[in-house]
């Protein structure tokens, strides 16, 4: 009798414990159900009456520009906004969609409120859900009147006929209805409001770095899943770039001062201390150095205000580190031979080839050729946007003066892990050490 009791109990409490999984679980699916509906809501914004057409176009073409919406959106120049450009995500290559007013291949058959949930709910015609390679979780902080400026624009890019390549997602990433629950972890819908208290150069400037400009999307390190983790704009990984901090302490721009910042976001330069590449420096020439002076302070000013990531202390400052060459006479005198096919070329000697013309025999630089010594890339604690630099080079077009330096992918993983190990070792964080297997996988 006590043990039928006591199974009784057991299977009650089996029972009970059932039903209140079953309660989390429909809890839960409500929940998920309502943020998903939540995010989806297109929110419409009203057109403001008698609005000068030519007034809202142009507005319009001042929001593409700091959205650096062309930079994503061409992969030839002959086609701007026709889509095409390849992103490498964990989960495969995405491509970018045209935008243009073509019928076929772009969205010019798309509604008003299409172009709208594109944009700031990563909603697209027909429903589709679209991934954060369109970095529509910052673009939702878009205002309405920016918004309805660059819809207006939008309508004026000219048809292309140009279908972009495939995605090449692999199961389960390529079913787009899973981006509902993707957002539902990852995407914070909603327009970015003035913080009280704030200056109106600052609340800018904010605005600026977190929805236009879309800063985050790339300085700001990522979850397993490629939602935004923490700390916010304490650095991403790209691949094959690192997108640095650029908080205020010393492993980000604690060392910088703002006219020093301002000169960087203008023209992707300063001396003795960066170079933008890469993706940096396709922003720069694209959509930084398009916007007005005041704009470029009012992000200064938000930058400087954002907290330190990390225990200062223990994070070098990635400016003024190294120190000039002083071993090209010697060397010189004693005649090396240079074999471009040998993989044990001393790292001196690599230098004195393929660097020093250019960045003068003590790394002090030339002219617009940047001073090793001291620069931010080789104060780095790991080599990813040195090494991308050789291998891709750098090119950079800002107010009709175009800055150029060649890749040396032709160097062996062996010869190029050899001379950015010197190049660390000389002209900046000495600790960093480059294998031929780290080159390869940046390659």
């Amino acid at each position: 009798m006590l043990m039928k009791t006591g199974s009784t109990k057991a299977r009650a409490r089996l029972k009970a414990l059932v039903w209140c999984g079953v309660a989390v679980a429909v809890a839960a699916a409500i929940g998920a159900g309502s943020v998903i509906w939540k995010q989806a809501k297109i929110d419409m914004p009203v057109a403001k009456p008698g609005q000068d057409s030519a007034a809202l176009i142009e507005r319009g073409r001042a929001v593409a520009l700091a959205s650096d919406c062309v930079a994503c959106h061409t992969s030839e120049a002959s086609k701007p906004y026709a889509g095409g450009m390849a992103f490498d995500t964990p989960f495969g290559r995405l491509y970018s969609t045209n935008i243009t007013q073509d019928p076929v291949n772009g969205i010019g058959t798309f509604t008003d409120a299409e172009i709208v949930g594109s944009v700031r709910n990563g909603i697209s015609q027909h429903g589709r859900r679209l991934y954060p390679a369109m970095p529509y979780t910052s673009y939702t902080g878009m205002s309405d009147d920016d918004t309805l400026a660059l819809v207006a624009y939008l309508r004026t890019i000219k048809p292309i006929d140009s279908k972009p390549p495939e995605n090449t997602m692999g199961f389960p990433f390529n079913q787009r209805w899973a981006m509902a629950f993707w957002n539902v972890m990852n995407f914070q819908s909603g327009r970015q409001l003035p913080v009280a208290g704030k200056s109106d150069e600052w609340n800018r400037g904010a605005y600026l770095v977190q929805s236009l400009e879309h800063c985050g999307e790339c300085h700001t390190p990522r979850n397993f899943i490629q939602g935004f983790s923490h700390p916010n704009l304490g650095g991403g990984n790209l691949v094959t770039w690192r997108a640095y901090d650029i908080t205020s302490g010393q492993s980000g721009i604690g060392t910088w001062s703002d006219p020093e910042l301002f000169t960087y976001l203008k023209t992707g330069a300063v001396h003795g201390k960066a170079n933008a590449a890469g993706p940096m420096a396709e922003a720069v020439e694209n959509s930084l150095n398009h916007l007005p002076d005041a704009d470029l302070h009012a992000m200064v000013a938000y930058l400087r205000d954002l907290p330190v990531t990390g225990t200062p202390s223990l994070v070098p400052a990635r400016t003024g580190q190294g120190q000039a060459y002083t071993g090209t006479t010697a060397l010189r005198a004693s005649h090396p031979q240079y074999d471009p096919d040998s993989d044990a070329l001393g790292a001196e000697v690599m230098f004195n080839a393929n660097c020093a013309t250019c960045h003068a025999v003590t790394g002090k630089g030339v002219g617009e050729y940047p001073r090793l010594f001291g620069n931010s890339v080789l104060g780095a604690v790991e080599p990813t946007n040195l090494v991308s630099v050789l291998l891709r080079g750098v090119h950079r077009k800002v107010d009709g003066q175009e800055v150029f330096m060649p890749g040396f992918a032709n160097l062996s993983d062996a010869q190029l892990a050899t001379l950015s190990t010197f190049l660390f070792k000389q002209f900046g964080n000495s600790q960093v050490q480059v294998t031929a297997a780290e080159v390869a996988k940046l390659r």
